[in-house]
């Protein structure tokens, strides 16, 4: 009976630790400046860089429907560059549509579109093997109820304010260029 309750308290206790160390890395990148990702030409991206300035977020892919809003993006980032970065997240997680390496993605990316702004690496942006910054950005839409809150397809959009708060989602229809970007854009939060 005594092995039984000390395996079983044993148990408990190494669960409880690895929980807790979970939650701990988790709640260790609380903000967006807690960030750092790999970048599509090898280099980091570090989110601390971008302290003061808005953010907009973007999982991209190179074969879909909405591929041409890296144009837009481009046009948006050019315009606003001095108070507004925009970092795309290429991931294959909708209908397989970004299946290059970081390489090609850059490639194309760069002759296609002429993109300037930074690119992270590809990641996933949903399912188990999410990434961390997805996974905040998932938790902050839904505690904000902020919508669409999960990823629904490529070109989804986060926009963060000068401070690093969440401060809309758009959705990937949404063009870079609406009203709707724009006034959000230029909003004083």
């Amino acid at each position: 009976m005594c092995d039984l309750f000390y395996n079983f308290n044993t148990n408990f206790v190494g669960m409880l630790k690895t929980l807790l160390l979970s939650l701990l890395i988790f709640m260790k990148s609380s903000a967006i400046y807690d960030f750092k990702v790999d970048a599509v030409d090898g280099g980091k991206i570090n989110f601390a860089d971008y302290k003061g300035k808005k953010i907009l977020i973007v999982n991209t892919a190179s074969l879909c429907g909405n591929t041409p809003q890296y144009a837009e993006l481009e046009k948006l980032y050019e315009k606003y560059k001095k108070n507004l970065v925009i970092i795309g997240f290429p991931a294959n997680n909708f209908g397989s549509q970004e299946p290059g390496s970081n390489q090609q993605i850059q490639e194309f990316c760069t002759k296609k579109y002429a993109v300037t702004f930074p690119m992270a690496a590809k990641i996933s942006v949903k399912g188990a093997d999410i990434h961390p910054i997805y996974k905040w950005l998932l938790a902050q839409s839904k505690e904000k109820h902020l919508e669409p809150a999960e990823v629904q397809w490529n070109f989804q959009k986060y926009l963060l304010d000068e401070k690093g708060n969440l401060v809309a989602v758009f959705a990937p229809k949404t063009q870079p260029n609406s009203a709707e970007v724009i006034a959000a854009i230029e909003k004083k939060y």
